[in-house]
């Protein structure tokens, strides 16, 4: 082998590893981006229910949710008030429609919607502030009770939407 062969394959050995080491992919496993040097507090107020139909376990358990996201999902640090990041609201609707009829008329299926008005502000970046409303939605067989189905829709429905303000107000999804 002569000079100018090692010295290409050598010069092509260097360009590879270069390249190689210069494409990482970096991952945050839980969906979150935040600038943990700017940002280091949440507060999150609990939400009232102001829906016409009031049923109690539901901000219960919504309040409860949307503060385990952030506590588990960031290092961030729940404060009652004043935080980098401030997140406020209230349950605005928690309904039952029916959704399908039968032929004789009867409904068939019902709809279960609850649905929360967030206020969020960046307090480090108020180009993020934002007022959203998000919701979820069930659908059951109408001939079972709203008893029945609601402590496990009201789970499943809160989880989702808690997610939802997890992902618009730290995600940047």
């Amino acid at each position: 082998m002569n000079w100018i062969n090692i010295m290409t394959r050598l010069a092509c050995v260097v360009y590879i590893s270069v390249v190689v080491n210069s494409c990482t992919v970096s991952y945050k496993f839980n969906g979150s981006s935040i600038n943990y040097d700017r940002v280091k507090t949440i507060s999150i107020a609990d939400f009232p229910m102001k829906s016409d139909y009031v049923y109690a376990p539901l901000a219960t358990q919504f309040n409860d949710d949307l503060k385990d996201i952030f506590v588990r999902q960031t290092r961030l640090q729940l404060v009652n008030r004043g935080g980098d990041l401030d997140i406020e609201g209230e349950i605005t609707g928690y309904n039952q429609y029916n959704q399908a009829v039968q032929a004789d008329g009867y409904s068939s299926e019902t709809k279960l919607t609850i649905t929360v008005n967030v206020r969020f502000v960046n307090n480090t970046n108020h180009d993020e502030d934002f007022e959203q409303q998000f919701s979820a939605f069930r659908t059951y067989d109408s001939r079972q009770l709203l008893t029945d189905v609601q402590d496990t829709y009201i789970a499943e429905m809160t989880k989702e939407i808690t997610e939802q303000i997890f992902n618009a107000t730290v995600a940047n999804w």
